[in-house]
């Protein structure tokens, strides 16, 4: 925030603009998006958060370090999911896959409405 003094009466006082977040925004609505896309909307998402990343606020950068993660997690659940099809397990690991994911991107979104880092970014959980 910064103030200017017009004269002894008068005070302006300029509010530093929020940040946009609408790339952070399109990275999650990209990866969510993937689920019904075979993925390929979640890798255009992961490029952007690659191309993004440092340039802005710290918080920004937790939240395309979250989003990088959750789409290379994603791709190791959804693989082991692929595989463990043959044994008829994999469908159901499969819905607990995109429940995570779905789980992980809506904590994202909350916490970047919230204007704050996502909580837990190392974890492999939600």
């Amino acid at each position: 925030m910064t103030q200017h003094n017009m004269s002894d009466d008068n005070v302006i006082i300029e509010h530093d603009p929020a940040p946009d977040n609408t790339m952070p925004i399109v990275v999650y609505a990209l990866l969510l998006a993937g689920i019904v896309t075979g993925g390929v909307t979640s890798l255009v998402g992961v490029v952007i958060a690659y191309v993004y990343r440092g340039k802005g606020p710290q918080w920004f950068d937790e939240h395309y370090r979250y989003q990088i993660r959750t789409f290379w997690i994603a791709v190791l659940y959804f693989a082991i999911s692929g595989i463990l099809t043959l044994v008829l397990i994999g469908f159901v690991t499969w819905l607990v896959s995109v429940v995570w994911l779905v789980v992980r991107c809506v904590k994202g979104l909350k916490s970047l409405n919230e204007k704050r880092a996502p909580d837990n970014v190392n974890t492999w959980l939600v």
